[in-house]
C-alpha cells in the first residue's frame, strides 16, 4: 500500500507540470503579441495621419471665378491632382486675386504667401529678361498652340536662371492679340498719342509705334477703359468677352503680328522639394496631360469664341490694315527685336542665339498648328 501510494503521488507531481508549462506559454506569447501591437501601432498610426492630413496647397491666380482658365483648366488640373496622388496633395484655388494681386503673384509663390501662382511674366517687367522673346514682335504665331508650345520647349531648352527660384510647372500663351479701342484705328497715324493699356514688351511695342502705353494688368483694364483712363487695350481677343471688354470699346483693329502674352505656372521651390518623388512624378503627369489636351490651345477656343460675340452681338467693327498699312507698321516695330538682343547681350545672355532659338522653334510648331 505504502508503494501504491508512493506511485500516486509521483502520477500527481507529473501530471500537475503539464499545466503550468501550458501556462507559462501562454503568458509569454501574450507578450510577445503585445510588444508587436506596441510596435506597429505608431507606424499604423503614421499611415492614418497620412491619409486625413493631405499636403494643402494654395493656388493665386487673377482670373474672376467664371474664366474659362479657371472652369476648364485650374479646376479639372487640380482635382485630377489630388486624384492621381491619391489624395495626399489637395490644390485649393484663389482666383481673381482674393490671395495675391496679379503684379504679385511670382513674388508671392517665391516668399511662400501662395503655394502655386498664375500669372504673365510681363508684370514683373525686366525681371525675366529670357522669358521676354515669346513676346517679341516680329515673331510670327499661328495661334496660342503655337505660341505655348514654342514657349513651354523654348524654356526647357534655355533653362533660364531667372526662372530657378520656383518649381515651374507649365507656360502658356495667348498666341496672337489685336487692338481693341474706342476710335477706329486704321492707319499708324490714328495710333499718335492714343492712351492704350499694355504690358511689358506690348507697351514698348506701342511706343515704338506712337502710341501711349499705360501699364495695368488686365484685371484693371475694364475700370480703366470704362472712364476714359486708356482708350484702348492690345491683348487676346479674348478678354472682349471673358473680361467684358467688348462693353467699354467698339473698334477690333487686327494685328496678329504684334502680340503674343505668356502665363506661368509655377510653385514654391521648398514646398516642391518637400514633397515625396512618386507625388513629383504624379504631378508631372497631370502637367503633361493638361498642358497637351486644355491648356496650350485653350486661348484659341476663347478668342474664336470671344471674337464672334463682340461682332455679333455687341456690334463691333473689325478692322483690318491693307498689306501696305500692315507692311509700315511692322516696319515700325523692328528695332523692338534688334533692342531686345542688345540689352540682353549687356547682361551676359546670347541674345542672338536666344532669338534664333524661337524664331526656328515657331517655324517648326507653324508646320504642325495650321
Amino acid at each position: 500500500m505504502i508503494e501504491n501510494s508512493a506511485r500516486r503521488k509521483k502520477g500527481l507531481r507529473r501530471f500537475s507540470k503539464k499545466p503550468l508549462a501550458m501556462l507559462l506559454v501562454l503568458m509569454l506569447l501574450a507578450t510577445l503579441a503585445g510588444c508587436a501591437k506596441t510596435e506597429t501601432k505608431p507606424e499604423q498610426a503614421k499611415q492614418e495621419e497620412k491619409k486625413v492630413a493631405p499636403v494643402e496647397l494654395k493656388l493665386a491666380h487673377f482670373w474672376p471665378a467664371t474664366h474659362p482658365a479657371e472652369v476648364e483648366l485650374v479646376q479639372p488640373w487640380a482635382k485630377d491632382i489630388e486624384k492621381a496622388t491619391n489624395g495626399q496633395v489637395k490644390v485649393t484655388s484663389y482666383p481673381a486675386e482674393t490671395l495675391l494681386k496679379a503684379t504679385d503673384v511670382y513674388d508671392g509663390v517665391v516668399k511662400g504667401i501662395a503655394d502655386i501662382g498664375i500669372s504673365c511674366f510681363a508684370y514683373s517687367k525686366g525681371r525675366f529678361p529670357v522669358c521676354e522673346v515669346f513676346e517679341l514682335p516680329g515673331i510670327t504665331y499661328n495661334n496660342s498652340k503655337v505660341a505655348s508650345n514654342v514657349a513651354w520647349e523654348g524654356i526647357k531648352q534655355l533653362n533660364p536662371k531667372e526662372v530657378q527660384d520656383t518649381k515651374l510647372l507649365m507656360v502658356i500663351t495667348t498666341g496672337p492679340g489685336d487692338l481693341y479701342t474706342k476710335t477706329p484705328v486704321k492707319t499708324l497715324a490714328d495710333l499718335k498719342g492714343m492712351a492704350i493699356r499694355a504690358t511689358g514688351i506690348s507697351a514698348k511695342t506701342l511706343q515704338t509705334m506712337g502710341a501711349n502705353p499705360v501699364n495695368l494688368p488686365q484685371s484693371e483694364a475694364y475700370e480703366a477703359l470704362s472712364k476714359g483712363m486708356v482708350k484702348g487695350n492690345l491683348g487676346p481677343d479674348e478678354v472682349l468677352k471673358g473680361w467684358k471688354q467688348a462693353e467699354v470699346t467698339k473698334y477690333i483693329t487686327k494685328t496678329p503680328f504684334l502680340y503674343n502674352t505668356l502665363f506661368f505656372i509655377t510653385m514654391n521651390k521648398d514646398k516642391w522639394d518637400s514633397l515625396d518623388p512618386e507625388v513629383q512624378n504624379a504631378i508631372e503627369g497631370v502637367n503633361q496631360k493638361y498642358f497637351e489636351e486644355v491648356a496650350m490651345g485653350l486661348w484659341d477656343k476663347q478668342n474664336a469664341d470671344a471674337l464672334k460675340y463682340a461682332v455679333d452681338e455687341k456690334n463691333m467693327e473689325v478692322i483690318n490694315l491693307s498689306d501696305a498699312e500692315a507692311a509700315k507698321w511692322k516696319e515700325a516695330v523692328a528695332p523692338i527685336q534688334r533692342e531686345y538682343i542688345a540689352t540682353v547681350n549687356k547682361q551676359g545672355l546670347k541674345g542672338e542665339e536666344i532669338v534664333a532659338k524661337v524664331q526656328a522653334l515657331a517655324d517648326q510648331y507653324n508646320k504642325q498648328y495650321k
